[in-house]
């Protein structure tokens, strides 16, 4: 397989997670964001929207889309399983991930955060806390989740869970841990979010999850 991917995208970074967790190969393919490589006609003219991840499968699929991707890889290799095994869980799950995924992702992405600097003049500091106000209240209310989620299983009489859902990674931790990245990186304030960020934590103790970190990647000084 191949994945065109950029190191600090958060798209990329969560098929990354998916990969590492699975435990499968592929080639690594550089697509640098910032320098428009994603607007060239050799990448933009093998996937409608021209962005990133494009995975290239072993039988020469193209797959675009994250999330796409990702539920792609849990149904071909099912193993170690990404989405838990039963219908409410799976969409607990799933509504934890698209919470970052298509809530507070797609506001604050680095065309969004362009558009808004170039086209729309808005200043630096507007800019960042613009960023800032969004990722927060998307982090505030995926805390909040989080918490009735505890609830919910206490009551089931199933364990606390230690990632976001149980103890082995899931579809949300590849959501969740790119995004803290990058709050991180925008220097937003990540105090008082005790269980997420003791989900970040955990899953930051796993070896897919440090060697699908951008500091790990190929192109991380391009």
């Amino acid at each position: 397989m191949q994945l065109y991917n950029y190191f600090r995208s958060s798209a990329s970074f969560r098929v990354r997670i998916a990969l590492q967790v699975k435990g499968l190969a592929y080639d690594y393919m550089p697509v640098h964001l910032v320098k428009g490589e994603h607007k060239a006609a050799d990448y933009a003219g093998r996937i409608g929207d021209a962005l990133v991840p494009t995975l290239v499968t072993d039988g020469g699929e193209v797959l675009s889309q994250s999330m796409a991707i990702i539920e792609y890889l849990d149904e071909v290799h099912p193993n170690p399983p990404l989405l838990p095994d039963t219908p409410l869980a799976r969409a607990r799950v799933r509504a934890l991930a698209q919470m970052v995924a298509c809530e507070i992702h797609p506001i604050n992405n680095l065309r969004v955060l362009k558009y808004l600097v170039h086209e729309l003049k808005v200043p630096e500091d507007a800019k960042n806390a613009w960023y800032h106000h969004w990722v927060r209240s998307g982090l505030e209310a995926f805390e909040r989740q989080l918490t009735l989620l505890a609830e919910e299983r206490a009551a089931q009489g199933l364990p606390p869970s230690r990632l976001c859902w149980g103890d082995t990674p899931t579809l949300a931790d590849c959501c969740l841990v790119p995004q803290i990245f990058n709050a991180q990186r925008f220097n937003v304030d990540l105090d008082g979010l005790p269980r997420t960020m003791g989900a970040f934590a955990a899953c930051m103790e796993l070896p897919a999850f440090q060697n699908a970190q951008p500091s790990a990647c190929p192109d991380k000084e391009a």
